[in-house]
């Protein structure tokens, strides 16, 4: 049965009937405020922990004693992009760590006055400090966009304790010293905001 349009038809979701727009709203709230807590299926709130740089956030699941798994996020997003990831892989009994990187959440840096840097050294660095707060001796990680980078260069800096890493698109770790010559213009247009 089709519903009769709303007489508020020139506000934001224009024909849909009042009551809609509100439950909408409602239940936008509702999963929004889930999100801010950090509840999320199959996942406890964030936690914290230490490192000597940062207190980072993350959210954990899956066994204590399963095998380690850290998912790494890219920018904008965060740990709830692995939110379909997490509940899988705790159920094959692994123990997925899903940390904020710097920037993001609730992770922050514990000194005030320390430099702001996402460099590729660093959030690599982060990982690992990570793993060792944790007290990780061996574990995998999977990382896309910032988080690909962070996973590659604590793979490619730590083979020791990085059993196995999965690098979803994008790209892993950048020559800095050799800077690769521009694409063609269609190409870079493509990818304007990583500029």
């Amino acid at each position: 049965m089709p519903m009769e349009p709303s007489s508020e038809s020139n506000l934001p979701g224009k024909g849909l009937p009042a009551h809609s727009r509100r439950s909408f709203l409602k239940w936008a709230a509702v999963a929004g405020a889930g999100r801010v807590l950090g509840q999320t299926a199959g996942s406890t709130p964030a936690r914290s922990i230490d490192t000597a740089v940062l207190r980072i956030g993350y959210e954990e699941s899956g066994s204590a004693s399963g095998f380690p798994i850290i998912l790494l996020h890219g920018f904008p997003d965060d740990v709830h992009a692995w939110d379909g990831v997490t509940p899988p892989l705790a159920k094959a009994g692994y123990r997925v760590l899903v940390p904020y990187l710097r920037g993001f959440g609730p992770t922050r840096f514990r000194d005030p006055a320390s430099p702001r840097k996402a460099e590729q050294a660093a959030i690599g660095q982060d990982v690992i400090d990570f793993a060792d707060a944790l007290h990780l001796d061996r574990f995998a990680v999977c990382g896309f966009d910032w988080g690909g980078r962070a996973a590659a260069i604590a793979a490619a800096l730590h083979e020791d304790r990085v059993r196995a890493a999965v690098l979803i698109g994008g790209y892993s770790i950048q020559n800095t010293i050799a800077p690769s010559p521009p694409s063609p213009p269609a190409a870079e247009r493509a990818i304007w905001y990583q500029y």
